[in-house]
């Protein structure tokens, strides 16, 4: 089934199939699949909730049917959630770059989209706790306690991408006024322009940095033998 941009019935025969020592490697299937859906559609909170929401969705549901001996259902949901902790880190990266790219053009907060951008930089990590939790509840009582234990304890430390979200939103906003002060504005009309273009900015840039993710993991398993050689 394709959901968001998911193909949950592929990642639903992952969690099933896993064995207790392949959280790793389930944690980098989500972070591929969670980037692959945000890829192709505009940043905004409400398709990184939809996708949250459907990739811990088919997490919870491959799980379930996990029968494979000594598996933690504890340790398969935790790989979900860092994996879609990496995906987003990525977006928040992508964010950082398209920012940086208004504020050396001389925009400021004065443009709404850009605040708005800022502002929803700082709900990173709310919007991804609040899918999950959404799909933790549609799991059924079977899956409610290990939810209930993965996400009390993922919340408690704080995910990497709303740490730098926020970072992030704070540091952009430093250089947005410095640039203010210092008299670099752009023209009031190429201003617009540009704003209005920056959730599709923040898409084409996570593409790039996604690629190049996939690229240098197919790239990693080469060099081996060529070490052995």
């Amino acid at each position: 089934m394709l959901k968001s941009g998911i193909d949950q019935d592929a990642l639903i025969e992952q969690f099933a199939g896993a064995s207790a020592r392949q959280t790793a490697q389930l944690r980098q299937v989500v972070t591929e699949a969670t980037l692959k859906a945000l890829q192709g559609r505009e940043m905004t909170l409400k398709n990184i909730r939809s996708v949250v929401k459907s990739v811990a969705e088919a997490a919870s549901a491959g799980a379930a049917q996990n029968v494979m001996p000594k598996v933690d259902m504890e340790k398969l949901l935790a790989s979900a959630v860092a994996g879609v902790d990496d995906a987003l880190l990525k977006a928040v990266e992508a964010n950082k770059v398209a920012l940086a790219r208004f504020v050396d053009q001389g925009i400021g907060l004065q443009e709404k989209q850009l605040k708005k951008a800022l502002d929803d930089l700082e709900k990173f990590e709310d919007t991804m706790f609040a899918a999950m939790k959404k799909a933790a509840v549609g799991a059924g009582t079977t899956m409610e306690g290990p939810w209930n234990q993965v996400l009390e304890k993922f919340q408690a430390q704080g995910s990497q991408s709303g740490a730098q979200a926020a970072a992030t939103a704070q540091q952009m906003a430093g250089q947005m006024q410095q640039a203010l002060r210092e008299g670099r504005a752009a023209s009031f009309k190429a201003a617009q322009v540009l704003a209005q273009s920056y959730t599709a900015l923040v898409s084409g840039v996570l593409i790039g940095l996604s690629d190049a993710l996939t690229t240098g993991a197919a790239a990693e398993p080469a060099a081996k033998p060529a070490r052995k050689r």
